[in-house]
């Protein structure tokens, strides 16, 4: 993710997050660690193309590949933003196909690879 790119996610969503999970403590743990956002992002779009390259290779969500890409995003977010628990984890992959704007983001890897991701989350949890 490029600077520019960046500050505009940062500048578009920053309230949002603050006001639906400013009082968690998912939350809380995200502003303490001090991450580098930009390169954790960065390191989260590796792992969602690690999924559309499962997608297009017709892996399915419950393989031991689909199950370990998984882990590989509940460690990115666990080690760059909070502990990802399961129920966060289910959580997400719920989002990312009931939020538009998610889903759009990752399906610009390839057309229902937010399902696939989705798919892949509850299979894992």
């Amino acid at each position: 993710m490029r600077n520019n790119e960046y500050e505009q996610w940062k500048n578009q969503y920053a309230e949002e997050v603050r006001e639906r999970w400013g009082d968690t403590e998912a939350y809380r743990e995200s502003e303490e660690n001090g991450a580098d956002l930009e390169k954790a992002i960065s390191l989260l779009d590796e792992v969602m193309e690690g999924f559309a390259e499962l997608k297009r290779d017709g892996a399915s969500p419950d393989s031991d590949a689909a199950i370990l890409q998984v882990e590989r995003l509940r460690q990115c977010i666990t080690h760059n933003f909070y502990t990802c628990t399961n129920e966060i984890l289910a959580a997400l992959g719920q989002m990312y196909v009931a939020d538009e704007r998610f889903k759009k983001n990752i399906d610009k890897r390839g057309e229902g690879t937010a399902a696939y991701i989705s798919e892949c989350i509850r299979a894992y949890c």
